[in-house]
């Protein structure tokens, strides 16, 4: 492992799509590199919407340099059309990683959400709050896009330490719990039953 990873995470979305770059050092400190929103009209045509979309990701990785990129994974709605939506600017997100030849990784909003609160069910406020805590912000991330964002990031980045032979030292309580709870899971799926 390198002294520090640089992740990108996208919370995609088409007419907020939040980005969020954080290095991630061999502590699992994070810092914050950069945080925003890739905007799109919600009256523009879905094509150029995911165009604008596609030049905003593409100019925070040519401006930041990550090197690995984490979406969140699209999760079933009742509004078909958001789903849609959110879907599509995933498959964006991943298409401009692999161009860029970053590694690409999706991670659910359940599981993001253990990974930097301990609850799985954490509210947008209570995801903000930790991100500002992690990252020692003065302020909270806004919008709530741009915290997920950073929140992608973070739990992509915390994950593959929590895979690597030497993880548990220096670990927060929450992220001793998610590393647990994948050790629990590992083992049940290979348990016969």
């Amino acid at each position: 492992m390198t002294s520090s990873l640089r992740v990108l995470g996208i919370d995609p979305g088409l007419t907020r799509c939040g980005v969020g770059v954080v290095d991630v050092d061999r502590a699992r400190r994070g810092t914050l590199v950069h945080v925003g929103v890739v905007r799109t009209p919600p009256d523009a045509d879905i094509a150029e919407r995911l165009a604008g979309i596609a030049a905003g990701i593409r100019a925070v990785i040519e401006e930041h340099r990550p090197q690995a990129v984490a979406v969140e994974r699209v999760f079933a709605q009742q509004n078909r059309q958001t789903v849609m939506g959110t879907a599509q600017a995933s498959g964006v997100a991943l298409l401009i990683a692999a161009e860029a030849g970053l590694p690409a990784a999706t991670h659910t909003p359940s599981e993001v959400k253990a990974a930097v609160t301990g609850y799985g069910s954490a509210d947008k406020r209570q995801v903000q709050s930790m991100i500002a805590r992690i990252l020692r912000l003065d302020e909270l991330p806004q919008p709530a896009d741009a915290a997920d964002a950073l929140a992608i990031a973070l739990c992509h980045a915390w994950r593959r330490d929590a895979a690597s032979p030497t993880a548990g030292g220096g670990l927060t309580p929450a992220q001793r719990a998610w590393a647990d709870a994948e050790r629990v899971a590992r083992t049940y799926v290979r348990s016969p039953r």
